[in-house]
């Protein structure tokens, strides 16, 4: 599509904005590696917490959000509100903890809690799995929405999307470190958020849509408003099969199971990652607590609805092929006939006709419901390979007006470029500090570990541009990377307040995750995919408490030096305080840290559907639940944790 002069303006003056900041820190991020991977460990809580938020809005994001209503309906996002739980606890327990091991990245943790060359060993293996291999992953699944975004709005091919959009990240971020990172996000999620608010108010201004109201009366979106999914029961009143794995895969395994188990990038149970980087990086424990806990608010109670009106209104103007359509591609697709085709496809491509291949394609476009915009977007545009559901939200941002439509495109490359250059700080803070320096030169200067933090940046990117370019859909990189960490999540939150956890329990649940994840992924079970999950997580903790148990614990001394540290409660290390001759500092409490992630998850929960209700024209319901989420959220705020003010 052709954009008008003021877009292009707005988009450059974007950029400048954006570069002048990173010229403006580069000198103090130079400094040292402290500066440069951790700004000086005196960031406000408000400010950490606007970063976290800002990096959480990935480009993906919102088209994740439309590909789950699109398909699944508002219920499908307790895939990802789920994880508020996490978050919460994160808050009340885990954030004083971070800060006060003083670490310079959360693999530093590994060789303060763990003793000998396992905890070495597993400190080096991290680094490269999660500051490399995983992160490239997140990366690619970011840059993919990128490459859909460029395709939709600019018309760039692919590649040409993962070329510009990585070279004015890497600069970025090569330059500014993370103070640079930190600070542009503030801007960038006044622009991410503002944008958001804009695209919902023209998808709701389509001629197709006409206003909020007719959306919701539209019958397209009818079966799609709720915020849990319909009970489908058969003729003997057992839920009927399909629906009963609508449940358990929204709804009991994201509340029940998932919050715990499984990690995944900001939403790691006992804190990690990046949020981690930004609490080791606060004034102290309070702003390190109050950055956090603004984060969930923000994150889960506030920002949704915008992405999901969208969404809502993508379903009535590129509406999905009917359940009659979609049940006979299907059926076509399995007929002996399209099944040899397909295995020839796949075997040699050059042997299948054009018209062939075109039949293929139309009858997968049908059987997924992507007619209507296979018909807005041809395949010069957009390859079959990247149609998708995700696709409707950049399609729904081609009515922008000129100007609006610059300001979002902006807040969408302010996004990307936000998400990207934290995770290509917070990866190469690993590759540097916890392995070119542990391992590879010790006496690394400053200035040659923040040299070999900017190679690293530019390698990540370029591996992450790759692997971008190989990828179909936001929801199936989703799914790849709760199935990769089933089953670990239980062991980083006990790891806090079990002594006997050790360096081999880590790694037997990570090397166990993974492999139970590749086999199911080559074996390819029929069966649900919540069965899986649960599968691979039962798996998995099996084997890492197993081992837990018939190995040795960290030695005594190492045990002593961290609870000192830490100063974490519970009845897990009395084993620990009962063999210290000396005074120990007083345990923390934790039933009132527990009470106070309580009455969080209920707050955000209250904002987040109370918003809802009153999107809905339910004033009377969204009043309660916006009252309830406004009174917890003040006690939170006035709480001994938080400390009153900030």
């Amino acid at each position: 599509m052709q954009l008008a002069t003021i877009d292009w303006i707005i988009i450059g003056v974007y950029f400048l904005v954006v570069l002048l900041i990173g010229v403006w820190v580069a000198k103090v991020a130079g400094k040292n590696s402290g500066e440069f991977f951790l700004g000086g460990r005196g960031m406000p809580w408000w400010l950490l917490g606007f970063s976290m938020v800002a990096t959480t809005f990935s480009t993906d994001t919102p088209n994740l959000v439309t590909d789950i209503v699109r398909q699944n309906g508002v219920a499908g996002n307790w895939v990802w509100w789920a994880f508020l739980i996490t978050g919460m606890v994160t808050v009340f327990l885990y954030a004083k903890l971070w800060r006060r091991t003083e670490v310079l990245t959360d693999i530093e943790f590994y060789e303060i809690r763990y003793s000998g060359k396992s905890a070495a060993f597993l400190r080096g293996f991290r680094a490269i799995y999660l500051g490399v291999f995983f992160n490239i992953m997140i990366m690619a699944s970011v840059s993919l929405a990128a490459i859909k975004i460029g395709g939709v709005m600019f018309g760039l091919e692919p590649w040409h999307c993962i070329v510009w959009a990585s070279l004015a990240t890497v600069i970025f971020s090569s330059l500014g470190g993370f103070r640079g990172v930190v600070f542009t996000d503030f801007l960038l999620f006044i622009m991410a958020l503002g944008g958001s608010v804009a695209a919902a108010y023209f998808a709701l201004g389509h001629a197709d849509v006409g206003s909020l109201k007719g959306l919701l009366a539209n019958p397209n979106i009818a079966d799609k408003l709720s915020f849990f999914p319909a009970v489908e029961r058969d003729a003997s009143g057992a839920m009927t099969e399909g629906n009963l794995n609508l449940w358990m895969t929204l709804i009991v395994i994201p509340l029940v199971v998932q919050w715990w188990s499984v990690w995944y990038p900001g939403a790691e149970p006992g804190g990690g990652g990046y949020v981690a980087q930004r609490m080791l990086a606060a004034k102290d424990e309070r702003h390190a607590t109050g950055a956090v806990l603004f984060f969930n608010f923000a994150h889960y109670g506030l920002r949704p609805w915008p992405w999901i009106l969208v969404a809502l209104a993508s379903l009535v103007v590129f509406p999905m092929d009917s359940d009659l359509v979609r049940k006979n591609a299907e059926e076509m697709l399995n007929t002996p006939a399209m099944e040899a085709l397909a295995e020839a496809l796949e075997a040699d491509p050059e042997q299948v006709s054009e018209v062939d291949k075109q039949l293929l394609a139309g009858l997968e476009i049908q059987k997924s419901g992507l007619t209507s915009l296979r018909d807005r977007f041809p395949e010069d545009a957009v390859p079959n390979d990247k149609l998708g559901h995700d696709l409707a939200y950049p399609a729904m941002l081609t009515f922008l007006p000129s100007g609006w439509l610059g300001l979002v495109l902006a807040s969408l490359i302010a996004a990307y470029m936000s998400t990207i250059s934290t995770h290509l700080n917070w990866g190469s803070s690993y590759v540097v500090n916890d392995f070119y320096k542990r391992f590879v030169n010790k006496k690394a200067s400053n200035k040659e570990q923040v040299l070999i933090g900017r190679i690293s940046t530019a390698a990540m990117m370029v591996l992450a541009g790759g692997l971008a370019l190989q990828l179909t859909s936001a929801l199936d990189m989703f799914q790849i990377l709760l199935q990769v960490g089933a089953g670990t999540g239980l062991l980083f939150i006990l790891r806090w307040f079990w002594w006997r956890i050790n360096a081999f329990s880590e790694l037997a649940a990570l090397i166990a995750s993974f492999t139970f994840a590749v086999l199911f992924k080559v074996f390819d079970p029929d069966i649900a995919w919540w069965v899986e999950l649960i599968t691979s997580i039962a798996m998995t903790t099996v084997v890492w408490v197993s081992v837990t148990l018939i190995t040795p614990p960290s030695d005594m001394r190492t045990l002593l030096m961290f609870y000192k540290r830490a100063r974490p409660g519970g009845i897990g290390w009395n084993p620990v305080r009962e063999h210290s001759k000396e005074f120990l500092p007083k345990q923390d409490s934790l039933a009132p840290q527990i009470g106070l992630a309580l009455m969080g998850i209920i707050a955000v929960y209250g904002l987040l559907f109370g918003i809802g209700k009153l999107i809905y024209g339910e004033y009377l319901s969204a009043l309660i639940l916006i009252a309830i989420a406004a009174v917890l959220g003040v006690k939170l705020v006035k709480s001994k944790t938080i400390g009153g003010k900030l």
